[in-house]
């Protein structure tokens, strides 16, 4: 959704929200990359006072569902901060673990941007306001099959960074997922 039409959203509570690391770079391959952005997650879940309805970490991007109450902070200011925040960890981590290839070409994503010395994740993010719970029923399932589709899984639960784990095992160890929504 373009800028412009952000303002027109301040009133919403629940969003599909898909981010992408720049040139669909797949680093969340590394479990410790995961593990960094859901820590920083947890973080801004904490700030932003949001409840997370599905998710799903892809080795390129990925995808999640919210409800937030708009007074605590829109979702621009979640994703901002969970895009900034998660890319200056996961940069440290990068950098300290000498992975040459991976720190140039995000220091040479940056060289565009004035001022910036590196980037980490495309400037912007997709969202769409969930409107019923049809459409959230479908965004969850789109959301649930991607590492099936990705060919990463053979069964939906078997993907550790997925909310298919905490609605269909139970399984909240990696993030808790409000499943009670239906």
């Amino acid at each position: 959704m373009g800028r412009r039409y952000r303002t027109s959203l301040n009133e919403e509570t629940h969003f599909f929200v898909t981010t992408t690391v720049v040139e669909f770079t797949r680093v969340f391959g590394q479990h410790e990359l995961c593990d960094l952005l859901v820590h920083n997650i947890k973080h801004y879940q904490e700030k932003y006072k949001f409840e997370v309805l599905g998710y799903v970490i892809m080795p390129s991007h990925f995808h999640w569902i919210v409800e937030l109450e708009p007074s605590n902070g829109t979702i621009s200011d979640i994703m901002r901060d969970i895009k900034k925040y998660s890319a200056w960890d996961i940069m440290e981590w990068i950098e300290k673990t000498g992975n040459e290839s991976l720190r140039d070409l995000f220091y040479d994503n940056a060289k565009p941007f004035p001022g910036q010395k590196r980037k980490f994740w495309m400037h912007r993010f997709d969202d769409e306001v969930i409107r019923n719970t049809e459409m959230l029923k479908v965004k969850l399932e789109y959301i649930h099959n991607n590492p099936l589709k990705a060919g990463l899984v053979g069964e939906q639960s078997d993907y550790k960074y997925s909310s298919a784990r905490n609605y269909y095992l139970g399984d909240h160890s990696v993030l808790y997922v409000k499943t009670d929504w239906y």
